[in-house]
């Protein structure tokens, strides 16, 4: 996976780049780069299954936590308005353990329960940092550039800097959220002694220069006395529990693909050599020959895999992706499939197969790509890539009422307001009156209208 769509383009496992507005107007987004962010299933559902009974015991619904994955190798993670959770690519690698994650997550969600956002002193900085936020949660992309793996939002402004100075807490709102994160665990029964652990790793970074310091430790300022109160809860908790053991595998997973997709392929090499015939190893030795094009070595190691676990979704989603970019559509569809069989309500898995089914360009598979995507879209409406699919689909058949609709709230959700009032203007001419879909295009230019007005 790259950042940039012209050399190594990447189906699933894919990076949104996105920047600030230049709307934006606090001081802090004066320098600093833009934030990319990574969706891929895999990665997201091992998080929200180590995260889910934490939200659960604070209180917080899982379904209305928004998970986003940061591609940064620096060890952070934070959250923003609207109960949105970023982690950082470097944390998942960097975590000697699950349980190390799972303290990080209870204590963001400590800060999530306490709303500690939404009491930032300067108002205005609140806001600005929850309207790029929703930007992200909205599933902004500003160019697809004719791909489902990459969409590009270029726009002015910096993350990094927003990200120090307007996401950093108090020392007494982090030390809320650490009561808060050891409660959550005792709850759900896991010790905190991995939490405790990171934070005595991240402690003895202290010395080092704010250059060279870990983020986590700037946007949450560290204290002897943190570093203390979780020792000493440690100490007194009758609270021993570790996660499963398959979580422990997983998270080797997790990171044996952020090294194949995200590194460079002579590092990823070097880490997982040759002679490692472990389930890890093999993985990321797979997505680094896919990435260098070596699909006569690539596929012998997904296949093997495959062998061993025929019932891995992720696995089977990687031989389609595998395939289906390397022109080899019709052979994808079928591992594509396998994987949807397995985990019937992952979004993203039905878009890629989707996909696979309308590039194969065969009239029988127009229909159930089309059910595939109206699947995805129930289960997650804020992928602007699935209504552009749609609208293909529904453009095949046809439609164009439909597709036109279609494309309308793609443009919605990617801030082309003036796009999206003009397809939804094209969708209701098209449209019987009155219909759902009808009222739904009337909705759309509605919506949209009333965003142009507030710019």
């Amino acid at each position: 996976m790259t950042l940039s769509t012209a050399n190594r383009p990447f189906l699933r496992f894919f990076v949104l780049v996105l920047a600030l507005l230049a709307a934006v107007r606090a001081p802090a987004l004066a320098q600093g780069g833009a934030i990319s962010l990574v969706r891929d299933s895999e990665i997201e559902n091992t998080l929200k299954a180590i995260g889910a009974p934490i939200f659960r015991a604070a209180g917080i619904e899982p379904e209305s936590v928004k998970l986003m994955i940061v591609n940064d190798n620096e060890l952070n993670a934070f959250v923003t308005g609207g109960n949105q959770l970023f982690i950082h690519t470097g944390l998942i690698v960097q975590s000697k353990s699950p349980e190390e994650l799972a303290g990080v997550i209870a204590h963001e969600t400590g800060h999530m329960a306490g709303h500690h956002v939404l009491r930032m002193p300067d108002a205005m900085r609140a806001a600005t940092i929850q309207s790029v936020m929703a930007m992200v949660a909205g599933g902004l992309a500003g160019a697809v550039a004719g791909r489902g793996d990459v969409g590009v939002a270029i726009a002015q402004g910096g993350m990094e800097m927003a990200r120090r100075q307007l996401l950093a807490h108090t020392r007494s709102e982090e030390n809320a959220a650490d009561q808060a994160a050891v409660t959550y665990l005792d709850r759900v029964g896991l010790s905190a002694r991995g939490y405790l652990n990171l934070l005595e790793a991240l402690k003895d970074k202290e010395i080092l220069v704010a250059s060279r310091q870990d983020p986590y430790a700037l946007t949450h300022p560290l204290t002897s006395e943190r570093v203390s109160f979780v020792r000493g809860h440690v100490e007194r908790s009758t609270e021993r529990g570790t996660l499963p053991p398959s979580m422990n595998a997983a998270l080797d997973r997790l990171r044996a693909k952020i090294y194949g997709f995200l590194q460079p392929a002579g590092l990823t090499l070097r880490v997982y050599k040759e002679t490692d015939s472990s389930v890890p190893s093999r993985y990321a030795r797979a997505i680094v020959h896919f990435r260098q094009g070596r699909l006569d070595l690539a596929l012998p190691l997904i296949d093997g895999l495959l062998v061993e676990e025929p019932g891995d979704p992720y696995f089977n989603e990687l031989k389609g992706q595998m395939l289906f970019q390397n022109h080899r559509v019709r052979e994808a569809i079928g591992p594509y499939e396998r994987a949807v069989e397995l985990l019937p309500d992952d979004a993203l898995l039905r878009v890629s197969l989707a996909q696979a089914q309308l590039e194969a360009n065969d009239p029988a598979l127009i229909e159930p790509a089309i059910g595939h995507l109206n699947r995805a879209l129930a289960l997650d409406a804020r992928n602007p890539f699935t209504w552009r699919q749609l609208a293909i689909g529904h453009g095949r058949r046809g439609e164009m009422g439909e597709s036109s609709l279609a494309l309308a709230e793609e443009a919605l959700l990617v801030g082309r307001n003036a796009d999206a009032v003009s397809l939804a203007e094209r969708a209701k001419r098209l449209l019987p009156k009155g219909t759902p879909a009808w009222l739904r295009a009337e909705d759309l230019s509605k919506l949209a209208t009333a965003n142009r007005k507030q710019r």
